[in-house]
């Protein structure tokens, strides 16, 4: 499990319903008991600040386009996070870098 992949988690208030999120954590810290993920939707926002689009590619696993969700960003148990279902490209990541890095206040 590394950052960029895509896992399948279920989060409390998810009705224990399996959904995807990006592991945005850095691999520094791979043996942490806990990690970090963005949850993602299908229900897709406006908001491309805090919303980053993701289409479906066999390389991301995904099925219908998502959008990675900045906002909903939470630290989970590590064995709370599932199988993985696909991996987004470095030009992704660098994006969402970007946003996350704006979302938390250390954007330059």
């Amino acid at each position: 499990m590394k950052r960029g992949d895509l896992v399948l988690v279920a989060v409390p208030g998810a009705f224990g319903k399996p959904r995807p999120a990006l592991i945005v954590q850095s691999d520094l810290f791979a043996e942490h008991p806990s990690v970090t993920i963005c949850l993602l939707s299908s229900h897709l926002q406006p908001t491309p600040l805090f919303r980053y689009t993701v289409e479906p590619l066999p390389e991301n696993g995904l099925t219908v386009k998502s959008q990675v969700q900045v906002d909903k960003l939470m630290t989970l148990p590590r064995s709370k996070a599932g199988q993985k279902i696909g991996i987004l490209t470095d030009q992704q990541m660098q994006e969402m870098t970007r946003l996350l890095a704006l979302w938390i206040g250390i954007a330059g």
